[in-house]
């Protein structure tokens, strides 16, 4: 398994901010070899938390197909080692699964979601703004989808540092204005002190890194985030997908000078209001000195 294959903290690009770049179609989707962890705690979590993991509008049926709709078209043809359309079904190869794509008990998104790693929002125009009007969402980072459900993007991104004023219209004029040829995407970077896929926790609540875990320890977790607008209701395909990679690895990795470096520049640059939404507070300087050590070592 490729580590570190997003690093969005050895660019140019600042935490908290919008940093949306085109997508090519082809990268739309990026399956990897831990498809069917993540497929297999899906699985379990629509199982034993489904009121936690889906929600969705009643009127959101027609979206939600439009959103299978695409991934069944792209899967088969962009990743045709991993995903086979058999009639009704998707067979999935590494797990063996087919996922049939009509289900009297399941709406679409779920059927989408059950299809990839990503987690999958779709946003709706409404008179406050773009909606969170149905979602599948079992891996989130330190939030819970019953507190965002039904809410307009401003108040869906409350928490963030620096998000009222300036960037909130600017996200309101790319909802209003993405192109429906167009994807769009961006990553963001957190420290976790565990590898686990969902975080159902508030960042009041949930320290990401408790004082007594060592840095050997934790886990850069980044999120792959891409928009797309559907086809024929003109609601926003969001997409979420998790990276967890051991932060220890980075001793070893060949760029591991570039990667440091550039995560110590972030992590440094954070004002008090920043690094206490990343929950890194109590940590920065020793996270600052375990960075340094491996600058310093390469």
């Amino acid at each position: 398994m490729q580590p570190f294959k997003h690093t969005p903290y050895a660019g140019t690009k600042a935490p908290f901010t919008i940093g949306l770049e085109p997508l090519e179609p082809d990268r739309w989707i990026e399956p990897d070899g831990n498809l069917p962890r993540y497929l297999r705690e899906k699985a379990a979590l629509f199982s034993a938390r489904h009121d936690d993991v889906f929600r969705a509008h009643p009127d959101t049926l027609a979206a939600q197909q439009e959103a299978l709709d695409l991934l069944v078209a792209h899967l088969p043809d962009r990743h045709p080692d991993t995903y086979r359309l058999q009639g009704e079904a998707i067979e999935i190869s590494p797990t063996g699964e087919r996922v049939p794509l009509r289900c009297a008990d399941r709406q679409p998104l779920e059927t989408a979601a059950r299809l990839v790693q990503d987690d999958l929002v779709i946003m709706r125009r409404g008179p406050d703004g773009h909606e969170l009007v149905a979602a599948a969402v079992c891996f989130p980072s330190s939030w819970r989808l019953a507190d965002k459900f039904g809410l307009p993007l401003d108040r869906i991104h409350r928490p963030v540092p620096g998000y009222d004023g300036k960037m909130a219209k600017r996200m309101d004029l790319i909802f209003d204005r993405l192109p429906r040829e167009r994807i769009v995407w961006r990553s963001n970077w957190s420290i976790y002190d565990s590898d686990r896929l969902p975080a159902f926790r508030s960042g009041t609540e949930f320290s990401h890194m408790r004082d007594e875990v060592d840095f050997d320890g934790a886990f850069l977790r980044v999120e792959r985030q891409t928009l797309r607008r559907l086809p024929n209701s003109g609601d926003l395909l969001f997409t979420i997908m998790i990276y967890l990679d051991p932060l220890k690895r980075l001793r070893d990795h060949p760029d591991r000078k570039t990667l440091a470096e550039g995560l110590h520049r972030q992590l440094m640059a954070l004002n008090a209001e920043q690094v206490a939404y990343k929950a890194l507070s109590r940590r920065r300087i020793q996270l600052a000195d375990y960075l340094q050590a491996i600058v310093t070592s390469a």
